[in-house]
């Protein structure tokens, strides 16, 4: 499910056991990530699929990537997976107007 930016970051901030996932490369992580994300990067196909069924399905998870297409995609093979909630940030972090921090 797509959600905009504001409906993104308040249901992140108002759900319990919610989780924020950057499905970017290292190198676009590099620029900055939404605090409190953790990264899985979709192009590593396998091992995205891998890591993903580590985490809890019983969490909701808010998803996002550079523009919003990789996040879909993330958000498509999750529910496949059987994670119930899960939410695409529609523009992804190239639209984002909240708080990021640098990584070192």
């Amino acid at each position: 499910m797509n959600l905009d930016q504001k409906a993104w970051w308040e249901g992140f901030l108002t759900t319990e056991n919610a989780v924020i996932l950057d499905v970017r490369t290292e190198e676009e992580v590099a620029n900055g990530i939404i605090p409190e994300a953790i990264n899985i990067d979709i192009y590593k196909g396998q091992g995205f699929i891998y890591q993903v069924e580590e985490l809890d399905k019983d969490k909701t998870y808010f998803v996002y990537c550079l523009a919003g297409g990789r996040s879909a995609q993330a958000c498509g093979i999750m529910k496949q997976l059987g994670f119930e909630n899960v939410y695409n940030l529609a523009g992804g972090i190239s639209q984002w107007e909240g708080p990021i921090e640098n990584q070192q």
